[in-house]
């Protein structure tokens, strides 16, 4: 029952552990969120919905008198009268600027101040605290575009039209979020956001005790191992399907590539922290296997011992012999691969965003120091003679 309820509680530590890190934190939430400044789907969005906002407040009788400063009334009617067709040309000139902000070294700085300022705000959408530029309204998460306006105000006013001096303060929005389910996995987050780490620590803790209170113990390290990495792996595939769902369900006039670019940036951190435990699953029940009585895994063991043996054996024969440090290893043998297990889950557990690759090279690591361990591992000196034991 420790072993089920630690699979149970797999795919709610790892998000737990996800919205503790990556949403409460300001700095990481930035990083996370830093991509899309580069994305030309988002790009794309931002410029068309910044153009739309600033075009309807453009005061076009302000720039007809730019145009033509201090009289030429006919000319002006003219102008007035061109209605859509002027209307078009600001329109243009507006996309135009907007573009180019988007476009520019700057606006990757812009956007991670929008979003450090909005973090706040994001944290509350989510799980429910903060305040700020985020707005809840039903079900969609909106963010407030009023920084990136106020830098094409300013931009426009450099590129030579005074007009948009004069538009007035604009707030607009663009979409975060915008799902039937919002406000259900805002309450559930909010949850796993204050439970953090600790759900993680339970379910472990759930499966050692599982396992120490087990007959045979090798057998539920591997059920308890594998359990997990199933439970990791079908919260990915819910967060695949759930995606889909997601993108069907927008409304006619939200862009589906801007909307899969933040979806996808917003938990692809989830998505490695997925991998990572699907990786660690598989590589603790396959040393869990190893170190068990059965007779596959003993076959396995006596070949890497007589790999092992074989190199030893070369290595005697050239005159290479560990001596006093093989003697201490053979003292310390277990306690040396036990400590080389713990460096290892430290290391881990110390690494910054730890993924997939890093458990892969990490379990490659160990694998290197165990066998060094059993290449070094020597009985050291016969009793009689005083001689060091030579090996058959």
């Amino acid at each position: 029952m420790l072993i089920v309820l630690a699979v149970l509680l797999t795919p709610p530590a790892v998000v737990a552990a996800w919205a503790k890190s990556e949403i409460s934190d300001p700095d990481r939430y930035v990083a996370t969120m830093a991509p899309l400044a580069h994305d030309p789907a988002v790009q794309a969005a931002v410029t068309n919905r910044v153009t739309a906002a600033v075009v309807q407040r453009f005061p076009v009788d302000s720039l007809v008198s730019d145009l033509v400063p201090g009289g030429s009334p006919l000319l002006g009617a003219l102008l007035q009268r061109l209605g859509s067709a002027l209307e078009g040309g600001v329109t243009g000139l507006v996309h135009d600027g907007v573009q180019r902000l988007v476009r520019s070294d700057a606006f990757p700085a812009i956007w991670d101040g929008l979003n450090r300022d909005a973090h706040a705000a994001v944290d509350r959408a989510l799980t429910g605290e903060g305040g700020g530029a985020v707005e809840v309204r039903g079900n969609t998460v909106t963010l407030d575009l009023a920084p990136v306006i106020d830098r094409t105000k300013q931009a426009l006013v450099a590129d030579g039209v005074p007009a948009a001096s004069r538009i007035p303060e604009i707030h607009t929005s663009y979409v975060l979020v915008r799902s039937d389910q919002v406000a259900h996995v805002r309450t559930l987050l909010r949850l796993l956001s204050l439970a953090g780490y600790w759900v993680a620590v339970l379910a472990a803790a759930c499966a050692v005790g599982g396992v120490l209170l087990a007959v045979r113990r090798h057998r539920a390290a591997v059920a308890a191992a594998l359990g997990a990495a199933a439970a990791a792996a079908l919260l990915g595939l819910g967060l695949t399907a759930f995606r889909a769902v997601y993108l069907d369900r927008l409304p006619a006039g939200v862009d589906q590539d801007a909307a899969s670019a933040v979806y996808d940036t917003l938990v692809r951190y989830l998505r490695d922290a997925v991998q990572l435990v699907v990786v660690l699953g598989v590589l603790a029940a396959l040393g869990a296997w190893l170190s068990g009585r059965g007779r596959s895994a003993g076959a396995v063991r006596g070949l890497w011992e007589a790999g092992l043996g074989g190199v030893r054996t070369a290595a005697e024969r050239m005159g290479l012999r560990p001596g006093p440090v093989g003697r201490f290893v053979h003292r310390f043998k277990a306690p040396l691969c036990w400590a080389a297990v713990g460096a290892a889950v430290l290391v881990l557990l110390l690494w910054d965003r730890p993924t997939a690759e890093v458990a892969v090279w990490l379990g490659l690591a160990l694998l290197a120091v165990l066998a060094a361990v059993e290449l070094l591992d020597e009985p050291g000196t016969g009793a009689a003679g005083g001689t060091e034991e030579v090996r058959p």
